[in-house]
């Protein structure tokens, strides 16, 4: 599985490298698709058709532009000055999974944008430092949920992490939110892909597009979401979707 994060870690780097004002997020989609290609790599976004999509991905990234939290569908939109860029790659090799995601700013930042950012990837950093032998899912949760809610920020109502194996979806679900020491104990050799998903305006709801894939904020505020794959080992949650 580390070597499958190791791929998505990579991917990852080299769309944010290759983002910029005039790039397509087509452009970003073929830009993963062709480290995954280099690293003998199969997509498992690529295909994939949970219950509520009325179509299969069409694509290896989810690329999610200011107000789309999740899931957004690359296409020829390009990239604007000051845009807030969201983007969720996974990669299986050798039938094991790695799932992550990052935010990112295009160009002149805003300072909101900034904090949103900045609080997603403390929020995940909160989350991972949970990740150990002893807890539960629910210190998992808790943790996520404190830095969320303490700088005022929604959490998309029903989404959260997840766990990751053979599949880039498995059990347990990991909430982003929730009450310390519930849920399932955190074992040795579990892998989970923690995951927060931040709101600007502090709502809750979401509507899905057109696309009935992507979602959006109800406000048109912007949204944030970061995500690594992390093993519990008996030494210390690992962080396995590092470049």
């Amino acid at each position: 599985m580390r070597a499958a994060g190791q791929i998505v870690g990579q991917a990852l780097a080299s769309v944010r490298e290759a983002a910029g004002v005039g790039v397509s997020l087509r452009d970003l989609d073929q830009t993963a698709r062709d480290v995954l290609k280099r690293a003998g790599a199969a997509s498992p976004f690529l295909g994939y058709r949970p219950s509520f999509a009325p179509t299969p991905f069409p694509a290896v990234i989810c690329a999610s532009v200011n107000d789309a939290i999740v899931h957004g569908i690359p296409d020829d939109y390009r990239l604007r000055d000051g845009d807030l860029v969201s983007i969720d790659c996974g990669a299986t090799l050798d039938g094991w999974a790695g799932d992550a995601a990052v935010s990112f700013i295009v160009g002149t930042p805003r300072a909101a944008d900034v904090r949103l950012v900045s609080t997603a990837f403390a929020a995940l950093d909160a989350g991972i430092a949970a990740a150990v032998v002893g807890n539960r899912i629910g210190d998992i949760a808790h943790a996520i949920g404190t830095v969320c809610r303490g700088a005022g920020y929604g959490i998309p109502e029903g989404f959260g992490g997840h766990g990751i194996g053979r599949r880039m979806h498995e059990d347990p679900p990991v909430p982003n939110e929730g009450r310390p020491g519930r849920g399932m104990p955190l074992k040795h050799g579990m892998v989970l892909a923690i995951e927060p998903m931040l709101i600007a305006s502090g709502q809750d709801s979401y509507y899905p597009d057109r696309d009935e894939w992507t979602l959006r904020t109800l406000d048109a505020s912007r949204a944030a979401h970061a995500e690594h794959t992390v093993a519990i080992t008996d030494a210390g949650p690992r962080v396995l979707t590092l470049a």
